[in-house]
């Protein structure tokens, strides 16, 4: 028998083992804790556009697209709490849970150029994005065999949503910046196992992806020279967008 094999069977009487335990009923309310890892990633865009009665030369605003083009990831721990509520038909396990929690995702990407029209002059475009918590609000579906059950869950989830796009150069310390922050809405699917270990407790894991959408914002706030000149007719664009993948681990208290 090789290692393989070995490890199937291992499995197999793990679950069987487990679901020989006197079945648990998971109808009811219940609460808990969980803690895990998350994973963010956003790709970001910042551009500006030409204006014959602007500051930026015909070459300036390609030049600028492909500095501004950057990939934005966090690796970051998060925890929090989550209550719902199960109903229970035969092996058939459908619910509801909420949970809120910490999502601390935070990364900054810089990348520099030059003016083709006026090196060695050039200009950086540095864009952050951060957010602090995260909320979810979904119905689960799953079967019960044993003291296992296995479900899938999708729903509502929010976070706060803060984004920064800042521009400089060197030739006339020009400056410019995309700013955004609000709380944003998006959607969560995932699925998990819960085993119940006694009457009131029971322990679980779950993987949930997360989708928030793409952003656009514009601001034309760029000024150059000093004392400062307000250049109105070059806005800059932030465009970026932000998905997330949670692996959490908890204990829930079912009442």
């Amino acid at each position: 028998m090789n290692k393989l094999s070995v490890w199937v069977c291992m499995v197999i009487f793990a679950f069987a083992a487990v679901s020989a335990v006197q079945a648990q009923d998971f109808q009811g309310f219940y609460v808990g804790a969980n803690a895990g890892a998350a994973y963010g990633s956003s790709d970001a865009q910042t551009t500006t556009v030409f204006s014959p009665t602007g500051y930026f030369a015909t070459t300036s605003p390609g030049a600028i697209a492909i500095a501004g083009n950057e990939e934005l990831r966090a690796a970051r721990f998060t925890g929090g709490a989550q209550a719902g509520y199960n109903h229970q038909n035969g092996n058939w396990v459908f619910g509801v849970e909420t949970d809120m929690g910490s999502a601390h995702l935070h990364d900054s990407a810089t990348q520099s150029g030059t003016y083709p029209c006026c090196a060695p002059t050039g200009f950086t475009v540095t864009q952050t994005i951060n957010t602090d918590w995260l909320f979810t609000l979904r119905p689960r579906v799953g079967y019960a065999h044993g003291s296992v059950l296995l479900y899938g869950t999708g729903g509502l989830a929010v976070t706060n949503l803060n984004f920064n796009s800042q521009f400089t150069d060197t030739f006339a310390t020009a400056a410019a910046s995309v700013s955004f922050a609000e709380n944003v809405r998006g959607w969560t699917a995932g699925g998990g196992i819960e085993v119940k270990t006694s009457k009131h407790w029971s322990l679980k894991g779950e993987f949930l992806w997360l989708d928030f959408g793409s952003f656009t914002k514009t601001s034309n706030n760029l000024t150059a020279f000093s004392p400062p000149i307000a250049f109105p007719t070059n806005p800059f664009t932030a465009n970026w967008d932000l998905t997330s993948k949670a692996i959490r681990f908890g204990a829930n208290y079912h009442f």
